[in-house]
């Protein structure tokens, strides 16, 4: 029982601090969580530049409003992942549009205003499209990095190494019905990609895309 607490625990401890104003307190969150926070947002982003804006935003939002994250939702590392997916997903979603405005401006010189009403509906559609792709691939890695070990390593092997259950089970040192289960879970883990909220999240934790 220790051992389960000791997580929660540390979560309620680092949101005391942060509400304290302990600058030691965001340099020990920021070298737990850092990579996590860049991580999502590059994936969700693709840049690099981007990435490390969305970072400092994320941690900046967490100096400010320590009080917004409650414990009893959920763990702190899931809270902040869910901040850093929205955020970039926000970014992701102004840096189309504002691409999408500009270029319907430059069609709209060339083309009748209905042609260039339809060619702006349709690339509407497309943005939309490549926000959500970039936002369930970014839950994806979160589900993937995030969940047991176990599980985790037989969706490696069979999915990135084409290993079979049968294989998998050899591979792992666990019987075949093991293998299965452990790959089932996973699966059904991965699913959830496709929800609105960040994988691990609480619904209150979450938000939409």
């Amino acid at each position: 029982m220790p051992k389960r607490d000791t997580q929660p625990r540390w979560d309620r401890k680092m949101q005391q601090r942060l509400a304290r104003g302990e600058a030691a307190a965001l340099g020990e969150l920021y070298d737990r969580f850092a990579s996590l926070v860049h991580g999502l947002a590059h994936r969700v982003l693709g840049d690099e530049q981007d990435a490390d804006r969305i970072t400092r935003e994320v941690f900046t939002h967490v100096w400010q409003h320590p009080d917004a994250y409650d414990p009893k939702q959920g763990p702190l590392r899931s809270w902040v992942a869910t901040l850093a997916h929205r955020l970039a997903v926000q970014r992701l979603r102004q840096t189309e549009t504002a691409a999408l405005a500009h270029n319907d401006t430059a069609e709209a010189t060339e083309t009748t205003a209905t042609t260039a009403t339809t060619g702006s509906t349709g690339s509407l559609e497309e943005m939309e499209r490549r926000v959500r792709r970039a936002s369930v691939a970014a839950r994806a890695d979160y589900i993937v990095t995030s969940m047991p070990a176990p599980l985790r390593a037989a969706l490696e092997l069979a999915y990135f190494q084409r290993r079979d259950y049968r294989q998998t089970a050899v591979d792992l040192g666990v019987t075949e019905a093991e293998a299965r289960r452990r790959l089932r879970l996973g699966l059904q883990l991965l699913s959830t990609a496709h929800d609105t909220g960040t994988p691990g999240a609480p619904p209150e934790h979450g938000g939409a895309v």
